[in-house]
């Protein structure tokens, strides 16, 4: 069935009628066979049919549906009438994009991170395993605990570890070795999130066991930049850290993980051990039926077996295991920032129908006429109504059109400069696509757009006074009563809804001026970092590494420009390691242990490099080495929370109580206390830190740290350290005997990633608020200005009687800042009740920031007398001869 049946009706017409007057003069001919008259057999042919016309409106009824005839009759007219206004229809078309867009933006990026199912198979299966406590869930498992969890069948098809590539893997063997991401899996990894085979097989249990020989996966990437995607490759080895390692399979391209993997390596778990050093992560996949409530009752089960098994001190008394989607694990606390975002671009969107609301209110008003005399000829109001509504959808759904390239067009850009460190978006935000759900939602809001805003004018131009409207001359067919309160009231709503925006972008920008100034305890200008992988069966032992330390630190230092080298197992702000500790000799109460801090071995140089003020007793030298005493030095935050009365410099520390046998080592004696540094971000307090000499760490702690991290190079330089790569890459290469580094980054990188996402929020509310701001000038000002037009004779009156142009100019501020003032006041009330929900996206600023709550306000005044200035100025331009003519 055609469309064109319903619409096309003057040709179907034409056939008709064609169709009727054969009927008719065949009739006709009959009678006048039978002998009548020519006249009469046509009068009696017409009685016979009836009238055409009728008939005509008839069969067009039956054959077509005349609802659709009267839209489509009503869309013509309305675009009739669009086009004869360019002006309006294209302020009105951009406000309406404006609103939409910024919408569309905020959706694209829900869209990708929070509405779009992981790219598994059967995504709503996968669990990742938690540790549950008082404070919360968190996620991270070792050895025992993958064993435990890994038994648990009645609820699990498969249960699966992986860690995020920490430390790299060196592919070497050629004349430029390469540091790639090499993802450490168990055996059930690949079958776990049904990962696309292309070539060859993946790991057997019996490769994922310890001594189960070098096997790797590659990903689809490396297998094409690296062996031009050859089938061939499958069963030929590859060096790694200068190990032969058999290639046995190839995923396909479509698999994409969190951190993307340039190749797979098994785990090879010694099921046994009774390491607990949590480095890795655990999913799963549910049996069908199971729910998530079965599963955590079953691993409240485990947990008692596991304290059962590995000692009551292995878990806390009110810990326990669990799960959570591994959708919601990949979201993790991105959902509510998200919907706040969500809710404020509302509030543009709601400025903008108030601002095309008002536009059609003033057009409606010029049209009264036109509607009196449809209304006179015998126009019902819902026939008013609908064709009003008709035009308010067709402003709003090409507005929506437009909305939809600028708003997807616009998170694309935004989202390529500064991604805000946004889960699921892929890089530069190359996950944030169009797709059905971003479409279905900009059609959706521009009809409910259209709809808002056009109601209200609609309404009130329905009701015409028939008489009155007909009497009166154009000039005179002004604003009535009802339509000025209208417009008032839009004014004062958008008013309101402004100052809540810009007071929510206020508290934004204060936050992110609070985070720059932040002294990190650290020095992040002209510091670079390098990653150097340590793994391989050569860096097993704490010798070699430490040798490769003092080399390396050697020849970084004869670089010219270089100031200091430090090395370290983690990065400042970049995720570290925690370890319980016992102070020796002081009693533990309840708890296994004295407590836990943050742990970092590290060079001697370390804290010379990253200019850490050493604050009591003595840095690290190149003589605490393995065969001098273990020495250990904290931080404020840890002599502060520890010590709060005693002298740590007089006590002894043990690291690692309990943690298995990598961590077996005596206590250490504390030597130094050094400055609070924010290695967990500028907007989190310092937290107790310990640090060890790396040439001081257990052998077997070193061959963990080896498989689950890097080697982090610091280099602090006179110039900017960029210019040193080069040099300085060539020195720790020749140092490490051919070692790659990677990941090399500024600490300003680092510590502005850290930021990012507060970065993102302030630049997106920002740009939601100047949107807000500027339409709300425009609102004023059109409401102002339409004022003045319709006064004219008012005006020109007032002036014939004496009044000065000063009178009339004030008199004109005065009704639009009252709009303004009452708005103003609304706002306040609401951003004191709405800005509550941002007091998670904010650092040292109060959500009742004073500065935010005086300084908006006045903006606001003062946007609004700048855009009434104008209107007022020219009511003092009425000629009150043309006005007193007019009248």
């Amino acid at each position: 069935m055609s469309l064109r049946r319903f619409t096309n009706r003057t040709r179907k017409d034409r056939d008709l009628t064609e169709e009727i007057d054969s009927h008719l003069a065949h009739a006709q001919d009959a009678n006048a066979a039978r002998g009548l008259p020519q006249e009469e057999a046509r009068r009696q042919a017409y009685v016979r049919f009836g009238n055409p016309r009728s008939t005509r409106e008839r069969v067009w009824r039956y054959r077509s549906l005349p609802w659709m005839e009267d839209i489509w009759r009503d869309l013509r007219f309305a675009l009739r009438g669009l086009s004869k206004t360019p002006g309006f229809t294209i302020i009105a078309i951009l406000v309406i994009a404006v609103g939409i867009g910024v919408n569309t933006a905020v959706f694209s990026v829900i869209n990708a991170v929070l509405l779009k199912p992981l790219t598994y198979p059967d995504p709503k299966s996968l669990v990742e395993m938690r540790n549950t406590g008082p404070q919360g869930s968190f996620a991270g498992a070792n050895i025992p605990k993958f064993n435990i969890w890994h038994q648990q069948a009645s609820v699990f098809q498969r249960v699966a570890a992986y860690d995020f590539g920490g430390a790299g893997l060196n592919i070497t063997g050629g004349d430029h070795p390469e540091q790639v991401q090499g993802i450490h899996v168990s055996a059930d990894y690949f079958a776990l999130f049904g990962a696309p085979v292309v070539a060859g097989r993946t790991f057997t249990s019996a490769e994922d066991s310890p001594h189960g020989g070098h096997v790797t996966v590659l990903s689809y990437g490396l297998w094409k930049s690296r062996y031009g995607a050859d089938p061939r490759v499958v069963g030929t080895t590859i060096q790694l850290d200068g190990q032969p390692y058999l290639i046995v399979g190839v995923i396909g391209r479509g698999f994409v993980t969190d951190t993307p993997a340039d190749l797979w390596v098994p785990f090879q778990f010694d099921m046994n051990s009774q390491d607990m050093a949590h480095y890795f992560t655990v999913a799963a996949r549910l049996k069908l039926g199971v729910t998530m409530a079965q599963v955590n009752a079953q691993l409240r089960l485990a947990a008692d077996e596991y304290r059962r098994i590995y000692g009551k001190d292995s878990l806390p008394a009110n810990g326990g295991f669990g799960v959570v989607s591994l959708q919601e694990a990949t979201i993790g606390d991105t959902r509510f920032p998200l919907l706040v975002l969500l809710g404020a671009v509302g509030f543009v969107l709601l400025i903008a129908c108030a601002n095309v609301a008002n536009l059609l209110l003033a057009r409606a008003s010029s049209r009264k006429r036109e509607f009196a005399t449809r209304a006179a000829l015998g126009a019902g109001r819902s026939q008013i109504i609908r064709q009003l509504l008709t035009e308010s959808l067709a402003l709003s759904l090409a507005g929506g059109a437009l909305g939809l390239i600028l708003g997807f067009a616009g998170v694309r850009f935004l989202l390529s400069i500064n991604p805000g460190n946004i889960p699921r978006i892929g890089e530069d935000g190359s996950a944030v696509t169009l797709d059905i759900n971003i479409l279905l939602f900009t059609l959706g809001i521009s009809l409910l757009t259209g709809i808002f805003f056009g109601l209200i004018p609609a309404i009130s131009a329905s009701r015409p006074n028939l008489a009155a409207t007909l009497n009166e001359n154009g000039s005179h067919s002004g604003i009535g009563f009802r339509s000025g309160k209208l417009r008032s009231a839009l004014v004062i709503g958008e008013m309101a809804l402004t100052l809540v925006l810009v007071i929510g972008a206020a508290l934004l920008i204060r936050t992110f001026l609070k985070l720059q100034a932040v002294d990190t305890g650290f020095a992040t200008h002209n510091v670079i970092s390098m990653a150097m992988s340590m793994s391989g069966d050569r860096f097993q032992k704490t010798a070699p590494v430490a040798q490769i330390i003092r080399d390396g630190t050697d020849r970084v230092l004869a670089v010219p420009g270089v100031l200091d080298v430090g090395v370290s197992n983690c990065l400042p702000m970049a995720g570290g390691f925690g370890m319980i500790f016992d102070v020796v000799g002081r009693p533990k109460g309840n708890s296994p242990f004295t407590g836990g801090a943050g742990f970092y071995s590290i060079s001697w140089r370390y804290f010379d490099a990253l200019t850490i003020p050493l604050l009591r007793g003595r840095s690290f030298t190149e003589q605490d080495n393995g065969a001098a005493p273990g020495v250990i030095i904290i931080n404020q935050a840890f002599a502060r929370q520890y010590w709060p009365k005693g002298d740590p410099l007089k006590d002894r520390i043990q690291i690692g109580p309990g943690a298995g046998p990598a961590f077996a080592e005596g206590p250490r004696q504390v030597v130094g206390i050094v400055g609070d540094t924010h290695d967990g971000g500028p907007n989190r307090d310092p937290f107790p830190m310990m640090y060890i000499p790396l040439a001081q760490m257990p052998d077997l702690e070193t061959a963990l740290n080896s498989r689950v991290a890097p080697l982090w190079w610091i280099i602090r330089s006179q110039v900017n350290p960029r210019t040193l790569a080069a040099p300085i890459t060539a020195a720790l290469r020749d140092a490490s005997g051919g070692l790659p580094v990677a990941h090399i980054r500024t600490m300003d990188e680092i510590e502005a990633r850290n930021t990012a996402r507060q970065r993102f929020n302030m630049l997106l509310l920002t740009v939601f608020g100047s949107a807000g701001l500027l339409m709300a000038a425009i609102g004023v000002y059109g409401v102002m200005s339409y004022s003045v037009q319709q006064r004219t004779q008012e005006l020109g009156v007032r002036m014939a009687l004496g009044a000065q142009a000063s009178n009339l100019r004030n008199m004109v501020i005065r009704q639009g800042m009252m709009l303004t003032l009452i708005g103003v006041v609304i706002g306040t009330g609401g951003a004191f009740w709405l800005t509550r929900f941002l007091a998670s996206f904010l650092f040292g600023v109060k959500t009742l920031d004073p500065i935010a709550f005086i300084v908006t306000p006045l903006l606001l005044l003062a946007v609004a007398l700048l855009s009434i200035w104008i209107p007022a100025k020219r009511a003092t331009r009425v000629d009150p001869m043309t006005a007193l003519r007019l009248e």
